[in-house]
């Protein structure tokens, strides 16, 4: 059975390894689903290749700096790319309101799922870089 599916979906634990959850696309609207606990996130489905395009332009390792929607995300992080204006998406890859943040906190371990990234896994400040 394919993984990343809401029949199969990936298991995964946040770079410090302290919380488990769950990401699954729907393609039909093109997002990426993520359950934490009882609470279900909404990603754009290009987080995942624009995320790793900039890490690639970035060159080198980049601090994750998961933030709630409502708090500043600290400057240079994974978190401030993830709502800034001058990402691709012009904004927020969240789409939940009041849940768009957390970017940095459950993407990068989806990316490493797939492949894609290095991932830190300290108890705070884990960084992410591109393979490569």
């Amino acid at each position: 059975m394919e993984k990343g599916t809401k029949e199969n979906p990936w298991q995964l634990k946040t770079a410090p390894g302290t919380a488990e959850y769950q990401m699954w696309r729907d393609d039909e609207k093109s997002i990426i689903v993520c359950k934490v606990g009882s609470t279900i996130l909404h990603y754009d489905q290009r987080c995942i290749e624009d995320t790793v395009a900039m890490l690639q332009a970035h060159g080198d390792w980049m601090e994750l700096g998961a933030a709630d929607e409502q708090k500043e995300a600290k400057p240079g992080t994974v978190e401030a790319w993830g709502r800034s204006p001058e990402n691709p998406l012009g904004g927020w890859y969240g789409l939940k309101k009041g849940f768009r943040g957390r970017f940095g906190m459950y993407v990068p371990p989806l990316l490493e799922e797939l492949g894609l990234v290095e991932l830190e896994h300290n108890p705070k400040n884990n960084r992410v870089r591109a393979k490569s």
